[in-house]
């Protein structure tokens, strides 16, 4: 199979593969598309993160993440081959923005990828981390699925290491506050958004040439916007104008009450465990929440606020490394407080106690320590890595306490705890859920409703139409309607599917409200050895348009190639 784009037609004839190429108006038929904006990801859901920009003859993706949890909707595919995208946007480095980008790669993306130099070194890691998960877990189910006796289909991953690998060669780090010219009709500026390391808000201005006259519209994407006074990272920065904003609404629908005094809460918990001779597990994000958590835990040491000695551990290799690559980044990224602790000679994230668990083996000594101690594991939401095994050994303990630190999304086993269950499932054994469950209230790496509020509020003039997405289905449409009667915007929720004409302000198509069975997600993944079959033929088709204009000695010896391979594999 290979893509057929437009007016291009392909045939095979015997085996022999003839191709022509019309063209409209002797124009390239990739000049033919409207400036448009189309929604692929985190469309009334959380995750997923995936904005595709046309202006002119070029393909902009903003973010390529990766759905976690629960998953609501049937995520629209990218329209275009992914050979065919010309550049990648991304806002921050974790997963369910990021995540999907190797797969990119894999089905022929060979474009560059803008962000800024800490996201860059952060998904240097944090990619490795996600096929690393992928090529064990594909490992575990297929050793399974031998012994299944054909009941079990294979397991493939998304992509492997290799990938990974390869694709960060396409990265580029960029400055804070800088304009850069991606192209000739596009620039593009990152302002630090406070939500992680490295994250930003994406300030896009897009031109473009019609017969009717140039046309010049500027597009925010605001990412993830943090939440305020959080340590180390800074406070958003508030943008003015723009002519159209796609924002996020995670916590659209309730307040955070305030900054929470986390030092007061992370020692009330610590106390009262360790008075039942118990251990503090934390499932945390390993970039980001954990190094807050560092933070935090520095200054109850340093101030004497527990009446007795207790370890740290980190548990998780991943977690080091990006704690690691935060003591790289102090000047550009650090708050003015954690700054004040750098150059006052005193590592913001470290202090007596801490241990650090790189090895399994490391790793499953934890658990032999007797003593009263806090465990930071990730994933943050249950879902994966060694914080599963830490669930194993101390969620049927009453003395024990999992401390939740972070959002957890539907479906996800961290949202299952929190919400209550009496049991759950690790490992293919019962658990009881005896421990204490608690949360830190307010911890969240958003920005609550208010914080929403004010950020949108900060742009002079109103945009033409604020675009909300990455919130939950309810959550998408209450925060909609609050921007709509409260406070006078324009707003609109998209769906997965939904494509709007910027140069003319008018939505195209609705987008797809289908929900997603578990049968669709199953089907997906049997299929993804064949889907990069078909992407490497849309990618060959690419490389022929490439190619118009070559001399005929070139294109008669691809063309002999091509119908080589056709020889050997058609069937």
């Amino acid at each position: 199979m290979l893509y057929l784009k437009h007016n291009d037609s392909i045939q095979i004839i015997n085996g022999r593969i003839l191709y022509s190429v019309h063209k409209l108006n002797n124009m390239n038929w990739r000049k033919s598309k409207p400036m448009k904006l189309t929604f692929l990801g985190a469309d009334h859901e959380v995750t997923g993160s995936c904005h595709y920009l046309c202006v002119g003859d070029k393909n902009v993706l903003i973010d390529c993440g990766m759905e976690q949890g629960n998953d609501v909707y049937e995520n629209q595919e990218l329209p275009i081959p992914a050979s065919e995208v010309d550049y990648v946007l991304l806002t921050h480095a974790h997963i369910d923005h990021s995540g999907l980008i190797p797969l990119l790669y894999v089905h022929g993306f060979r474009g560059r990828i803008y962000c800024t130099e800490a996201t860059v070194q952060l998904c240097d890691i944090m990619l490795r981390d996600s096929a690393h998960i992928q090529m064990f877990e594909a490992e575990w189910r297929n050793r399974k699925a031998k012994r299944s006796k054909g009941t079990l289909k294979e397991f493939v991953p998304l992509y492997d290491a290799k990938a990974v690998y390869e694709v960060m060669k396409q990265f580029v780090g960029v400055k804070y506050n800088e304009i850069i010219d991606i192209d000739d009709n596009i620039s593009v500026r990152f302002k630090d958004v406070g939500h992680l390391l490295g994250s930003a808000s994406i300030e896009v201005w897009l031109k473009e040439e019609t017969p009717q006259g140039d046309i010049s519209k500027k597009i925010v994407f605001s990412g993830d916007i943090g939440n305020i006074n959080k340590p180390i990272t800074k406070n958003p920065a508030m943008l003015t104008d723009a002519d159209y904003v796609v924002m996020e609404s995670t916590y659209g629908n309730r307040s955070h009450n305030g900054t929470p005094d986390y030092v007061k809460e992370l020692v009330n918990v610590f106390k009262r465990t360790f008075d039942r001779g118990g251990n503090v597990v934390i499932p945390s994000f390993a970039v980001g929440r954990t190094q807050e958590l560092l933070y935090h835990i520095r200054k109850i040491k340093a101030d004497h606020l527990i009446d007795r000695d207790f370890d740290v551990y980190v548990d998780s290799p991943l977690a080091i490394e990006a704690t690691e690559i935060f003591n790289k980044n102090v000047e550009q990224c650090f708050d003015d407080e954690a700054l004040e602790l750098v150059r006052q000679g005193i590592s913001p994230l470290s202090f007596p106690g801490l241990k650090y668990a790189i090895s399994s083996e490391e790793s499953k000594m934890i658990n032999f320590d007797t003593s009263p101690k806090v465990i930071i594991s990730a994933s943050g939401m249950c879902e994966a890595g060694r914080i599963r095994h830490h669930l194993k050994h101390n969620l049927w303990r009453p003395e024990c306490t999992i401390l939740f630190v972070g959002y957890q999304a539907n479906g996800t086993t961290g949202r299952i705890i929190v919400d209550g269950i009496d049991e759950i499932k690790l490992f293919g054994e019962p658990i009881q859920v005896k421990a204490e469950i608690a949360q830190l209230p307010g911890a969240s790496g958003h920005a609550d409703k208010a914080g929403l509020i004010k950020w949108i509020s900060a742009f002079k003039n109103k945009p033409q139409k604020v675009f909300v997405v990455h919130g939950e289905d309810s959550v998408c449409e209450e925060f909609t309607e609050c921007l709509k009667k409260e406070y006078g915007f324009d707003a609109y929720a998209p769906y997965t599917g939904g494509a709007f004409d910027l140069a003319t302000g008018e939505m195209l198509t609705e987008g797809c409200k289908e929900k997603k069975s578990r049968r669709t997600t199953v089907n997906k993944r049997n299929r993804s050895v064949y889907d990069r079959l078909v992407a490497a033929g849309k990618r060959l088709m690419t490389v022929i348009m490439h190619n118009e204009g070559g001399a005929n000695k070139d294109l008669a010896k691809f063309t002999d190639q091509i119908n080589s391979l056709c020889d050997k594999w058609d069937r």
